[in-house]
């Protein structure tokens, strides 16, 4: 029953006199300005929504996280500062921390999924005003430190340049320095070979850490695992850019494929997806996660990309270990991820039973070997890491190239080219 114009009028009086009377109330206060602000923002657009049959505008909705993320940075600048100087810090970590230019005068913080802000390098990071929020630099050599307890300090991701200067001070500071997870950034700032304009297959995929692939080397990423797939398949060369980072969201996403996507000139594109793309990833595998408003609005713009240039586009939600080792109802993830996705059937690739499978197989060898294990192999679970082991990179590269195959026509034969 719709809403006499009376009634209408009155409740939306109702609402303006309530917010006014909270904004007087705390207006002396900037925190609670804040929250006053988003809970006003909410009840704004819940209002529009009801009432009104409104949705908000994009750029009330862009304003809005802007708004979010300006804040969160400042609160990171803040807890780096107070972190720097308190007492429990050691000298050697405020070294390391200087070292790799993440102390308060130097560090870049920048935020990744909606508004979580965190502090990076810059010397391996720059900061990016395009839709992306940061990237790595080009032609970097870098390497990830483990084990860093900061009490009481800000959310950091210890990827820093790997030389004598950074390891001693890692050293000094008790860090770990991963030596498996050394990297290198081509001329366009991503992990990979030199992009290869020319190659009879091209494809761009798209992702967070786990397609960064933070603790792996440079020829054991998903990117560079598919490359070798499709050149053996097509017998062709490959060449795939990996636009994977780490803290990346759908939005990111986008706005690298689009940096990115017209110079490359893809015949694919690969979304590699994961829980916290959507929310918190223990409320994501629960069946609490945010799938519409934000995310669902740039996979949505990923995919009209790809069909405003003809350009096959893959969805592709990774498998977690938490779902291999302890099991969660799909019905939310991947579950949902496949009803957002508004394409055919075979552009949606869910590799969970078949990572399922090959778990359990070599976790078979792996006792038959005497050495059993819970942990599933597929991942880094060795030094307590969630992400894909080579093993697992190889085998998502295996099931994700097998897919493209079938979706595709083999590139034509290039004059002489050999994979």
């Amino acid at each position: 029953m719709k809403s006499k114009p009376g009634h209408r009028r009155f409740k939306l009086a109702i609402v303006g006199m309530t917010l006014l009377a909270m904004a007087g109330l705390f207006a002396a206060f900037p925190l609670a300005r804040f929250r006053l602000y988003l809970k006003a923002k909410e009840a704004r657009d819940a209002l529009l929504q009801r009432t009104l049959g409104l949705e908000p505008d994009r750029a009330s909705i862009e304003a809005d996280w802007a708004e979010k993320r300006a804040r969160g940075i400042e609160r990171t600048r803040k807890v780096l500062a107070d972190f720097y100087v308190q007492a429990e810090t050691s000298d050697a970590l405020r070294e390391l921390f200087k070292v790799a230019g993440m102390d308060p005068d130097h560090g870049l913080i920048r935020y990744g999924r909606g508004d979580q802000a965190f502090l990076i390098s810059p010397q391996v990071f720059e900061q990016a005003d395009n839709g992306r929020s940061y990237r790595m630099r080009p032609d970097t050599r870098s390497v990830w430190l483990r084990q860093i307890t900061l009490h009481k300090g800000p959310f950091g991701m210890f990827q820093v340049l790997d030389d004598a200067p950074h390891r001693a001070a890692a050293v000094k500071a008790g860090a770990i320095v991963d030596e498996h997870s050394v990297q290198h950034t081509n001329s366009w700032g991503l992990r990979g070979r030199e992009p290869d304009l020319t190659a009879p297959i091209r494809g761009v995929i798209l992702g967070d850490s786990f397609m960064q692939a933070m603790f792996n080397g440079d020829d054991e990423t998903p990117a560079g695992y598919l490359e070798q797939v499709l050149a053996a398949a097509w017998k062709q060369p490959a060449s795939i850019l990996n636009t994977g980072h780490i803290g990346y969201s759908p939005e990111q996403y986008y706005f690298s494929l689009k940096e990115y996507g017209d110079r490359f000139k893809p015949q694919f594109v690969v979304v590699s997806v994961c829980p916290n793309d959507f929310g918190d990833g223990w409320d994501v595998l629960s069946g609490r996660g945010d799938w519409w408003a934000e995310a669902g609005y740039w996979i949505d713009e990923i995919v009209g990309w790809c069909r405003s240039r003809s350009i096959n586009c893959l969805m592709v939600p990774v498998p977690t270990y938490t779902q291999i080792e302890n099991g969660f109802h799909e019905i939310y993830y991947p579950g949902m991820v496949r009803e957002l996705f508004r394409a055919h059937p075979t552009r949606y690739c869910d590799p969970l039973n078949e990572f399922i499978d090959e778990s359990l197989r070599l976790s078979r060898l792996a006792k038959a070997a005497g050495s059993p294990s819970t942990r599933s192999a597929l991942y880094n679970r060795a030094i307590d890491d969630d992400h894909f082991s080579p093993a697992g990179a190889a085998f998502w590269a295996k099931i994700v190239g097998r897919r493209l195959v079938g979706l595709m026509d083999p590139p034509p034969a290039a004059q002489g080219s050999k994979p």
